[in-house]
């Protein structure tokens, strides 16, 4: 009997309840009665509305990563399960792969729930299925995974190893399984990075760097985090370190003595980093970012020794001798999109002399570098070029008059995706110059008969090339010096019948 009046009850609370509610959201809200407020209530912070991206090393042990920037939406691209399956870099024709869409799990059989007894009624016949999901889910299967004006970057897949940015130009078919076939033109990064801000320094994994000797008893170690491996000394590598030793002979001089016979001996260790920035304010037009930076820096330490007398240069230039080449293709995490960068290291022995004069000089030389290019709206592209390097003598003889300089050095390109953007050359040195004969040591002591020095040096030149435009900047015509850096400092010197007195300072800091 006294359900109704509960049943009113129940009504009469639910309108009052929402009464309250809208007086209350009213009350709460901003008025959008002035234009003023409600322009600045609408309009983002412009501070927050550019992205900032973070700049780190791609995770390990996973699936290729892979990102999708929609033509038809414009700005960053985002995160996708898409992968490619295939490339072919000279067509620009590739298969994107989807993952598998899962199928809905099957109704249940209710013929197992009919008793015995039960007469069953007859199966009527089969209908094509009208069900809207049913024929969604056959349309998506044959759905392209991309469409034309689409931008894809794509960590190194099959049939691209250095990576993909690309344009999707025309979708040629799809198939069942979710493949797409498409074609490709080369895209620029500010077409996936939009107006976003990014700027990191990634440390290469030394391990996974490909090395091919290219002379006998070369020897290559290395030490990463969580991993340490010893070099051929037995002496731990700081982490993150690439250790290259070797020992060869070089030309000697035509009719010096066996006694002269020239060598090279040494090794070269470093701890290469990747520099990356990205500023996607551009010029107010949004053609093309405000600025861009991509180098190569890291830590630099080699102890070598030169000895004998070495031929005298060809022709006029230094005898380069190789000994090892290096390869990797990083892949940095620059936000949600796999960057890849092409770095290719070469490391050689080099020797200008005249042929006269003999050595037996060791020196060790510790420091850092950064090179690479910057770019900005005011400047456009400009080199930089900077090292700092300390030497100390080890062993100083230098018999007979005459001048030789000798390199262990190394020669690097930097690119991404497959295009050089910037190459350098990095070349500690000894020089020795003597007009008689002169004998040091590493304390600053000896006897000279006549004059001698002897030098440490860093040469450093290199070059920005045409691909560095993959930023998405203006193309500039020809190819940008880094500008021929060169640093030297006395390492120790005497002259007549007296003893030295010690070395200098050794310490210099070159900056270009």
């Amino acid at each position: 009997m006294h359900r109704p009046k509960l049943k009113r009850h129940a009504l009469l609370t639910a309108a009052t309840l929402a009464a309250v509610l809208i007086t209350g959201c009213s009350t709460n809200s901003p008025t959008t009665t002035d234009p003023a407020a409600r322009a600045a209530a609408e309009t983002p912070d412009p501070a927050a509305a550019q992205e900032q991206l973070a700049v780190v090393s791609a995770p390990s042990g996973t699936a290729t990563p892979t990102a999708v920037a929609d033509g038809g939406e414009g700005g960053t691209a985002k995160k996708s399960s898409l992968k490619v399956a295939s490339y072919d870099r000279k067509t620009g024709r590739a298969v994107i792969s989807s993952p598998p869409v899962p199928k809905p799990p099957a109704a249940p059989s209710t013929s197992a729930s009919l008793s015995p007894t039960e007469p069953t009624a007859p199966t009527p016949p089969a209908k094509p299925s009208t069900s809207p999901s049913a024929s969604a889910s056959d349309s998506a299967s044959t759905q392209p995974s991309v469409s034309v004006g689409d931008f894809i970057a794509s960590a190194p897949a099959p049939g691209a190893p250095d990576g993909v940015l690309a344009e999707v130009t025309q979708v040629v078919g799809a198939t069942e399984d979710g493949d797409t076939t498409v074609d490709t033109e080369p895209a620029k990064l500010n077409s996936v990075l939009g107006e976003s801000k990014a700027k990191g320094t990634v440390p290469v994994d030394p391990s996974a760097m490909e090395v091919e000797p290219l002379l006998k008893g070369v020897k290559v170690s290395w030490a990463k985090t969580g991993d340490l491996h010893f070099g051929p000394e037995g002496a731990k590598l700081p982490l993150g370190s690439l250790r290259v030793d070797v020992g060869a002979a070089v030309a000697t001089a035509e009719g010096a003595p066996a006694s002269a016979a020239a060598s090279v001996e040494g090794f070269v260790q470093l701890a290469p980093e990747v520099a990356f920035s990205y500023d996607g304010s551009g010029d107010g037009t949004g053609a093309s970012p405000g600025g861009a930076f991509l180098g190569l820096s890291g830590d630099w330490a080699s102890k070598w020794s030169l000895k004998g007398r070495a031929a005298g240069s060809t022709n006029g230039q230094p005898i380069r001798i190789p000994f090892a080449e290096l390869h990797s293709d990083p892949v940095i995490q620059v936000g949600p999109i796999p960057v890849v960068v092409n770095l290719d290291l070469t490391c050689y022995i080099q020797v200008n002399a005249d042929g006269r004069v003999t050595v037996d000089v060791e020196q060790d030389i510790k420091g850092d570098f950064r090179v690479g290019g910057t770019f900005s709206w005011a400047k456009g592209w400009t080199p930089v070029s900077e090292s700092e390097m300390t030497g100390d003598p080890l062993k100083a003889t230098v018999t007979a008059a005459g001048d030789v300089k000798a390199a262990l050095g190394a020669e690097a390109t930097v690119g991404l995706y497959g295009t050089v953007g910037v190459t350098a050359d990095l070349a500690p040195y000894v020089r020795a110059h003597a007009e008689a004969s002169a004998e040091g040591s590493s304390d600053g002591t000896g006897s000279v008969t006549g004059t001698y020095a002897l030098y440490g040096g860093v040469d450093l030149t290199g070059s920005l090339q045409l691909q560095l435009t993959i930023f998405g900047t203006p193309i500039f015509q020809k190819k940008i010096p880094l500008g021929a850096l060169n640093r030297e400092w006395l390492l120790t010197e005497g002259k007549g019948e007296a003893s030295t007195t010690g070395p200098p300072s050794t310490r210099t800091r070159t900056t270009g």
